[in-house]
């Protein structure tokens, strides 16, 4: 079942991108401009945050400022929210037969550039703070995410790894991100 369902997802991921390709015409954030977009996010957890939750969603808006036709600085906000696993312990230890769900948001506040490698196809690095928000109380990390991405005048399609560390620990998602731009 699960093979299935990745390979449809696939085959829509390479249909929207085809579709986008297509449809491309200009770098995204001409220099001297501000862009702003709308996101919606697909969140995989990694690391131990795999072990509480099976996936997330996420919105995010993102603000760019094009410093040159290959460069441009960004601000992203938004909040992502993780679909918690049940969790049953065993019959010895902390929790003796407990069964939990672990509920979480997380607010990121990040900077970033986006570097054009060719025609609309970019890398990019963000850092900030994640401020959780999870029924144990709240705490925020450190941030830094890793991505590439590709950009038309209107959409913007990106993938990256995204890394929570704080609190003595270190955690993270990949994500993949379809957003709605225009120019302001």
């Amino acid at each position: 079942m699960k093979t299935k369902t990745s390979k449809s997802l696939s085959a829509v991921l390479v249909a929207l991108t085809l579709f986008i390709c297509v449809n491309a015409k200009a770098q995204s954030v001409p220099a001297s401009k501000f862009r702003f977009g709308i996101g919606v996010e697909g969140l995989l957890p990694v690391g131990n945050t795999a072990d509480v939750a099976n996936f997330g969603l996420g919105l995010t808006p993102r603000l760019q400022y094009g410093l040159s036709d290959k460069v441009a600085l960004t601000f992203t906000s938004g909040l992502y929210h993780f679909f918690p696993k049940t969790r049953t312990y065993p019959e010895y230890g902390y929790y003796p037969g407990a069964v939990s769900k672990y509920k979480s948001d997380i607010i990121p506040i990040k900077v970033g550039v986006k570097y054009f490698v060719g025609g609309n196809f970019y890398i990019a690095g963000e850092v900030g703070a994640a401020f959780e928000v999870a029924e144990r109380g709240q705490s925020k990390h450190f941030l830094w995410s890793p991505g590439i991405g590709y950009a038309t005048k209107k959409w913007d399609i990106g993938a990256r790894f995204e890394n929570f560390s704080g609190n003595n620990y270190s955690d993270g998602i990949i994500g993949l991100r379809v957003a709605y731009g225009f120019g302001l």
